[in-house]
């Protein structure tokens, strides 16, 4: 690393920063990204994923492909570091995630929902979002294993999809790495 702790890393030192936390890493993260058609919205979610090393992404409904020219702009390419799925039923989405072994967790507001820091979140999750205007639909809701909610304290209600995906996605890693130390180089 550099003398000065200050700086910003060059590109090898953060690579070898993140091989680093890809190595003590082990649970295993999905996501359904249910009738999200905002191509900004998905290229974001694509590359949030790929930096959170996302494993599998199942587009249900009527979802945006990232194929996109307009979600080609925001993901920069890493759509081809995350394995993705043709939009599909969302029933069969949730079904292929628990085929796959990963408890499906819908991030949502409803009358059950845990507080996202209180989710039990461990081990193989499968993350659901839902649509921009909708969130996700009934049948998800009740298919999913659990619900969890983003706690907020401003005046506005809800996040925008792509913010709640980093967030939630951030949540999974952070409650898999805390009490561990920083990986060394």
């Amino acid at each position: 690393m550099t003398a000065n702790p200050r700086r910003q890393l060059r590109p090898t030192d953060v690579k070898r920063l993140n091989r680093g936390w890809r190595r003590s890493t082990e649970g295993r993260l999905a996501l359904i990204v249910e009738s999200v058609t905002g191509p900004f919205n998905i290229g974001s979610i694509f590359r949030t994923s790929a930096a959170f090393g996302v494993e599998r992404i199942w587009l249900a409904g009527n979802a945006t492909p990232p194929t996109n020219p307009k979600a080609q702009k925001t993901a920069l390419g890493t759509d081809r570091l995350v394995a993705w799925e043709e939009p599909v039923p969302v029933l069969e989405a949730v079904r292929a995630a628990k085929e796959d072994g990963f408890t499906v967790v819908a991030v949502e507001l409803t009358g059950d929902a845990v507080p996202l820091s209180a989710a039990k979140l461990g081990g193989d999750v499968c993350l659901v979002v839902g649509s921009e205007d909708h969130g996700c639909s009934p049948a998800l809701l009740e298919a999913a294993d659990g619900v969890c909610y983003i706690p907020q304290v401003g005046r506005v209600g809800s996040f925008n999809v792509a913010v709640a995906a980093a967030i939630a996605l951030a949540e999974v890693r952070r409650q898999e790495w805390a009490g561990r130390a920083a990986p060394q180089e």
